[in-house]
């Protein structure tokens, strides 16, 4: 009997790997598993390399070779049927004389929609579309997301001291994460394609927003800020690194040109959206940050951010660390105007997780 839900896991366990590395495309898993009677043997594996191409399914199937004859490949994510940078994997899989399919989810991309799946059935391969649905969708909720609303996967992630402040009077940053907190923040960045914070955050921080766990700092996101006026001192750290490690400021029509130079001088890239009332069109960024191949956006900071984002029903997912330790009455509060439970009991977001890491518990949520 083919244990298909263990064979889709390890797919999927693949695809993981490759979370923020291989933007504008979804990180695919594909396992290529031959069946007979005493054994049930894995013969090639394949993730989306590093930039989207090659695909998992081809590499999968170069790995292979000629036992993929025969074989059942199980994929996290439908097939392509289309002509784009690379040739179909449907017409890859139909050659390799692979005899079932087992694919967790139709993909929404209008180029795609269920013809990978129609081309493989016409082939005569046997199909089976849905086994690990509901974590494909989790895995693939950028590439969902960017697909169907024209914008990144939104994880909000907040550290919250034991009295729900994220930072000291005056916007004076505090270590409120402890170690084991700190390094699931790291690992949440290096599953992101891009990291967002509000210029106050910038200034009262100088972050460099990279991945610092040993060996990943190739990992690292590309950093976006939001900066109206384009405040960010040349002599930051963000603006420091911009050659290193990539930065998009993401500004309004009448920013001054002269600081825009400067930046740019230093590698950072300057986005133009629209502002109103002194503020950026939060939306309209989101669309910018799309249209440049961004699937899934982590964002760190600051209050102000994190309370619009609620309040425009932007958020797809939270992770919220609550330090065990306080922080005092003149701290400031993690929602900017708003009461932590406006994201805590949202009707838009629910719990699905609480987890320990060393001191910290940390809180997931989802989009209902």
């Amino acid at each position: 009997m083919f244990d298909d839900a263990e064979f889709m896991a390890h797919a999927l366990a693949l695809g993981r790997r490759g979370l923020g590395r291989t933007w504008p495309n979804p990180a695919v898993g594909a396992v290529i598993v031959r069946h007979d009677a005493a054994s049930q043997i894995i013969v090639g594996r394949g993730v989306t390399e590093p930039g989207g191409r090659p695909h998992a399914e081809t590499q999968a199937l170069a790995r292979a070779g000629a036992a993929a004859a025969g074989a059942t490949l199980y994929v996290t994510l439908e097939p392509c049927s289309h002509h784009g940078k690379t040739p179909p994997c449907t017409d890859a899989i139909i050659r390799a004389g692979i005899r079932r399919v087992v694919s967790a989810l139709q993909d929404p991309n209008p180029e795609v929609a269920g013809s990978g799946h129609a081309a493989l059935r016409a082939a005569g391969i046997a199909l089976d579309v849905g086994v690990g649905a509901e974590d494909a969708r989790r895995a693939h909720a950028g590439h969902i997301r960017r697909v169907r609303d024209g914008r990144p996967h939104v994880t909000l992630k907040l550290a919250i001291s034991a009295d729900g402040k994220v930072a000291r009077a005056g916007r004076r940053p505090a270590a409120i994460s402890g170690e084991a907190g700190r390094a699931r923040v790291h690992l949440m960045r290096a599953m992101s394609d891009a990291i967002l914070v509000g210029i106050g955050t910038a200034l009262a921080d100088d972050p460099l927003l990279t991945c610092r766990l040993p060996g990943m700092a190739a990992r690292s996101p590309v950093r976006v800020v939001l900066d109206r006026e384009l405040r960010l001192p040349p002599a930051s750290r963000l603006a420091q690194t911009a050659r290193e490690v990539p930065l998009w400021l993401i500004a309004g029509p009448n920013a001054p040109a002269e600081r825009a130079q400067a930046l740019h001088a230093l590698g950072a890239d300057v986005l133009k959206v629209e502002a109103s009332n002194g503020r950026l069109d939060l939306a309209g960024a989101l669309t910018v940050l799309a249209g440049r191949g961004i699937t899934r956006l982590m964002v760190e900071g600051g209050p102000t951010l994190a309370a619009a984002l609620l309040e425009r029903d932007l958020v797809d997912e939270a992770v919220l660390l609550h330090s065990p330790t306080d922080i005092g009455l003149d701290g400031i509060n993690a929602l900017e105007g708003l009461p932590l439970t406006a994201l805590t009991q949202s009707p838009k977001l629910k719990l699905i997780g609480t987890e320990l890491a060393g001191l910290d518990r940390i809180e997931m949520f989802e989009r209902t």
